[in-house]
């Protein structure tokens, strides 16, 4: 008779390789979160001071080789250039999930995936409905489906909640998948008037580039000049040149051979997300977040169904289409939720993702381009839908934060010091043997000092 058969567990504790991967990539999107909240903010005050002609004209301001057709202001160097940094990690993150990460494993991959797509397909749904109803532009149905990982990262630090490691990977990886589909979106919605001779070079450059990595050419002064040329060619060709990026992140090797202790990829992604999070996404933020807002703006909002429809759709669209996807395909595959979370744990989740603000403003950027009025109106709605899913996040999240600090301590606890978190070791012998000893030598502290003490009480007791 076969034996039964353990129901897989969706949401469980996280292997180690795997959580030590995910710590080390949230510790740097957290910092860059949190320079991303202050270069919002900074955008925020200075187009809404005296000093808001200065912010135009350095967003405005045009530099570059015209000659070469990159002749850009500020904004579009900093959206079609620094973006492209962006996405080139957001490529090697998704390469490395699709060889050594959880989506390897198509069991494990179908929680993110349909999880992901339900969180852009159902924004997208609510914000056709809304402009459908209030005869609105339907041009805008992509803007609410991004989820922007770096800024619910800073606000999980702002708050201050211990989200279990499982929650944080389930987050990171939801955003991977999501960025991969705001890059589809992107390229096919959102491509202009093809320059087949400019897209001819660029395709050439990324085949050189794939047969540079074949060959095992190393060199950054090989492979930058190239990426340039090859994002200026992308540019040219009327795709956007983002998507020279994530092509580039895509061919990185992301799987360790024999003697290496990191792969490639793995490598140049550690070193280059800290300028993605850190200097690109940023100031991207900086000129791009700067609307002007005011009682009347803000009310707006609320009444013109394209600035509604992103706000509804980043605040109930992505809550409503992610925990639906988790529950469908828990519900389908016959799978159970870690009995260390709770379904009011997704939603919380779900919420937090509804903050869409670099991918969502880019979008909105490229939705509107002809209409720079209701491009403004579009964005403060960006601005408007991540701030309440970022408050409803922050208040949900807060309730169970009690809960959330128990795990946390539970996966960091290292009774034996040897640098491995112990619920990693329970099933090892040497842990055990370990934690013996620390014990042993515990008791026999305790039997000493019981001595001492024993010894003290009866000089006391003498009599004088």
């Amino acid at each position: 008779m076969a034996a039964p058969r353990t129901p897989r567990k969706i949401l469980g504790r996280l292997s180690l390789p795997e959580r030590n991967f995910v710590a080390e990539a949230l510790r740097t999107e957290t910092v860059g979160g949190v320079l991303l909240l202050v270069a919002a903010v900074t955008a925020l005050v200075w187009v809404n001071s005296p000093l808001s002609d200065s912010y135009q004209s350095v967003r405005d301001f045009h530099l570059g080789p015209a000659a070469l057709g990159l002749d850009l202001s500020v904004q579009h160097w900093a959206a079609d250039g620094l973006l492209a940094v962006f996405f080139f990690v957001a490529g090697i993150e998704l390469k490395r999930e699709l060889v050594a990460g959880d989506l390897r494993d198509p069991k494990a991959a179908v929680l993110p995936v349909v999880a992901a797509l339900c969180g852009m397909a159902v924004p997208a749904l609510v914000y056709l409905v809304t402009n459908l109803a209030g005869g609105g532009d339907t041009g805008g149905w992509a803007v609410p489906t991004a989820t922007d990982i770096a800024f619910a990262l800073a606000v999980l630090a702002v708050i201050g909640t211990s989200l279990p490691s499982a929650l944080r990977a389930f987050l990171l990886t939801l955003a991977v998948v999501d960025d991969l589909f705001a890059i589809l979106i992107i390229a096919v919605f959102f491509t202009s008037d093809l320059d087949f001779a400019a897209l001819g070079g660029a395709l050439l450059g990324l085949v050189v580039f794939w047969l540079l990595l074949r060959k095992g050419v190393r060199g950054w002064y090989v492979y930058v000049p190239l990426a340039l040329v090859v994002w200026g060619l992308m540019y040219n060709s009327g795709v956007h040149a983002t998507i020279a990026g994530v092509a580039m992140g895509l061919m990185l090797r992301c799987t360790r051979r024999e003697g290496e202790t990191v792969s490639p990829g793995e490598h140049v992604e550690h070193l280059v997300r800290p300028v993605s999070a850190g200097l690109a996404v940023p100031l991207f933020a900086l000129f791009s977040a700067g609307v002007p807002v005011s009682g009347g703006a803000l009310a707006e909002v609320f009444t013109q169904p394209e600035t509604l429809g992103v706000v509804l759709g980043l605040v109930l669209g992505k809550a409503l289409g992610i925990f639906g996807g988790t529950w469908l395909t828990a519900r389908f595959t016959r799978a159970s939720l870690s009995e260390d979370l709770s379904w009011p744990d997704v939603f919380a989740v779900a919420t937090l993702a509804g903050i869409g603000f670099t991918v969502s403003l880019l979008i909105g950027e490229l939705a509107f381009a002809d209409d720079p009025a209701l491009t403004a109106e579009v964005k403060a709605a960006v601005l408007t839908g991540s701030l309440i899913a970022a408050l409803l996040a922050a208040v949900l999240l807060k309730v169970r934060n009690a809960k959330y600090r128990a795990l946390w301590d539970d996966e960091n606890r290292d009774e034996d010091l040897d640098g491995i978190p112990d619920v990693y070791e329970q099933d090892k012998p040497e842990y055990h043997l370990r934690m013996a000893e620390i014990h042993e030598r515990k008791a026999a502290e305790h039997r000493r000092l019981a001595r001492v003490t024993a010894g003290a009480g009866d000089r006391d007791d003498s009599p004088a």
